[in-house]
């Protein structure tokens, strides 16, 4: 046989050798599945978060509108600026509101001095009323006198008329002058409530003065600020709003306003702890509580409550909550992009595993995966799974849990959870640290069946750089 015969038999059989190892390793492979795998374990602490986007709002702030009708003459700040209560904003055409308070003070300036001539009045009847009563007492003296010498005849007749008629006549005099007294009191009283009255219109005229100067109500920050000089501002009247000026924000207490999901709303409790971001200040996570939580959704498309609309709709909501920034910065502005983490629950020294390692599997898999293992194992088994513990559609009931590595099976154990990190989950029941569950990969998870052969292949993924070269 020649040598080129013997090399060509020779490729040929470790050809067909080749053929059966590939087979037969292909057949033991089938059906197997590459997993990942880790091993459980304890953690120090699980925090819970919900996460919330909003703005940044301070919790006080006011709009300054027109007081007044006119334009504006003069503006004194900008947006951005920092105001003091009493500070001065801007200014109003005043022209006729000031020719009417210097009208009003000369109209009260007469009708005071009206009040002092008609006090000047009053004090001069009265004199003459003590003078006019001093000359009745003296005219009675004389008449009572009269009357006894007269009775005696030592006087005539004639000499105790006259006695009698200065009496009556200094009588008169008395109720004279008694009259006058009462008619410029009168008249006193009625100029002071002129005085008053004038008063009262001068305040009125003061008042429409005052308010076409501007001043700050509040201490904070002039943060919108639409007018210019020269534009004219009306007041408000019944329905019709009245022109916006700008708006002044208290930023000594800042919050940021966020909306969270309805899901999650029922964990968000107050007094929580958040972490607060800033898009505007990269870098840096401000602390805040909880300091509202909204009870009313808020519909996300038109951001309205669902007590404002007629119509039911099934589109996602919102609630607004509020969290109060402990140490906020100085150079904050209103309107600002935040986002809040907020902490709802926290355990310590927790059993926890990846949330991706969690699995959902209905009650017939599991019988059905059950009755395969039976049939292996030659009729003597222990379920991966309980039975569920209510009767029900066996491929509707479903049975949350892990697959634990049993061997080279993975064996599907059901679990009972409590809060949810990040990317852990804890587990309350069902597994014990040092237990080895499949992590891995998400489309291995998704299509594993209960008792399953697996591969463990725990290398780490090759990146595409890698791979490329």
């Amino acid at each position: 046989m020649k040598t080129w015969h013997k090399v060509a038999i020779g490729v040929g059989a470790v050809v067909v050798l080749g053929g059966i190892v590939l087979f037969s390793v292909n057949q033991a492979n089938k059906g197997v599945v590459t997993v990942q795998t880790a091993k459980v374990a304890n953690q120090d602490s699980l925090v819970s978060l919900v996460t919330a986007s909003g703005e940044i709002k301070p919790t006080t702030y006011t709009n300054v509108s027109a007081q007044g009708y006119g334009r504006i003459t003069e503006i004194f700040v900008k947006e951005g600026d920092h105001v003091k209560k009493g500070d001065k904003l801007l200014l109003q055409e005043n022209v006729q509101a000031n020719a009417d308070v210097q009208a009003q003070s000369a109209a009260v300036n007469s009708a005071e001095s009206g009040v002092q001539a008609a006090e000047a009045s009053y004090k001069a009847a009265q004199s003459d009323l003590i003078s006019q009563q001093a000359n009745l007492e003296k005219a009675k003296l004389d008449f009572e006198r009269g009357q006894g010498l007269f009775k005696d005849g030592l006087i005539p007749k004639q000499d105790f008329d006259q006695r009698k008629t200065a009496y009556d006549g200094a009588t008169a005099a008395v109720d004279s002058s008694r009259s006058r007294v009462q008619s410029l009191k009168a008249q006193l009283e009625q100029t002071r409530a002129q005085v008053n009255q004038g008063r009262a219109v001068l305040v009125h005229t003061q008042d429409i003065l005052h308010k076409t100067t501007y001043t700050s109500p509040i201490n904070g920050i002039v943060s919108y600020l639409p007018e210019r000089v020269g534009d004219y501002v009306v007041m408000g009247m019944q329905n019709a709003t009245g022109s916006f000026i700008m708006t002044l924000s208290d930023m000594s207490v800042v919050t940021a306003e966020v909306k969270v999901d309805e899901t999650d709303i029922v964990n968000v409790k107050l007094g929580q702890e958040a972490d607060v971001t800033i898009d505007a200040v990269p870098g840096k996570v401000f602390k805040g509580k909880v300091t509202e939580v909204g009870s009313q959704a808020v519909l996300r498309s038109s951001g309205l409550t669902t007590t404002q609309t007629t119509t039911s709709t099934q589109e996602a909501k919102d609630f607004k909550v509020v969290v109060t920034l402990a140490s906020p910065p100085e150079n904050l502005r209103p309107g600002l992009s935040t986002t809040a983490k907020i902490r709802t629950a926290e355990r310590k020294d927790v059993l926890a595993i990846p949330i991706q390692a969690l699995a959902v599997r209905t009650r017939k898999d599991l019988e059905e995966a059950a009755k395969h293992s039976k049939k292996d194992s030659g009729g003597s088994v222990t379920l991966a799974a309980p039975p569920p513990p209510a009767p029900g559609d066996p491929q509707k009931d479903e049975v949350q849990g892990v697959f634990v590595v049993n061997g080279k099976k993975a064996i599907f154990r059901s679990v009972e959870t409590g809060i949810s990190g990040v990317t852990d989950i804890e587990i309350t029941k069902g597994l014990q640290p040092g237990d080895e569950i499949v992590v891995g990969s998400y489309k291995a998870l998704r299509t594993l069946k209960p008792e399953a052969d697996i591969k463990i292949d725990n290398t780490a993924p090759k990146k595409p750089d890698d791979q490329q070269s």
